[in-house]
């Protein structure tokens, strides 16, 4: 299974796209950073995120799309430019009929870390860890977007061995 976890922000939108190997094993395919350009105007911000994140999804081709819930903004300016960066990463994966889903940060940190109140330091290392990657991902918005993809990984094999559990009961 392949995942492409994206962590929404209005200057530095991560992703990261992240495949599961039949053995367990977790690969970094790609990952990176959509920076925002401060001065531009809002629609030319989100104009960009959707153009790049529909040509990273084309180049990639992932199964699905996992990002994190609007969990806490320093004010509701934020939170509406938050929003709207979720929006077009939500259209970005329905326009290319994928589905999205949705983690709270401290799931995402839990299932990472194993903490839900872990530092963006620790998840840098468990993620270049969980991935065998040479280098801690930054900024640690990369880092967040492979871990929401991780997460999401974690999640789904833990979902089918339930399934598989609940079908031989």
């Amino acid at each position: 299974m392949k995942v492409l976890g994206i962590d929404c922000g209005s200057e530095i939108t991560g992703f990261g796209v992240v495949e599961q190997h039949a053995d367990g094993r977790l690969i970094c395919i790609a990952a990176g950073a959509i920076r925002l350009p401060a001065r531009a105007p809002l629609p030319a911000k989100l104009a960009k995120v959707f153009q790049e994140l529909s040509e990273i999804i084309a180049r990639h081709q992932p199964q699905t799309v996992a990002i994190e819930d609007v969990f806490y903004a320093a004010n509701v300016k934020s939170a509406l430019k938050l929003g709207h960066v979720r929006g077009v990463a939500m259209l970005a994966a329905s326009s290319a009929h994928l589905e999205v889903a949705e983690y709270a940060p401290l799931a995402i940190k839990s299932s990472v870390v194993g903490y839900g109140r872990a530092e963006k330091s620790q998840i840098q290392v468990m993620v270049a860890d969980l991935l065998h990657l040479k280098a801690l991902p930054e900024p640690p918005d990369v880092a967040d977007a492979l871990a929401i993809a991780i997460c999401h990984l974690h999640t789904a094999a833990t979902l089918q061995r339930q399934h598989a559990t609940f079908k031989h009961s």
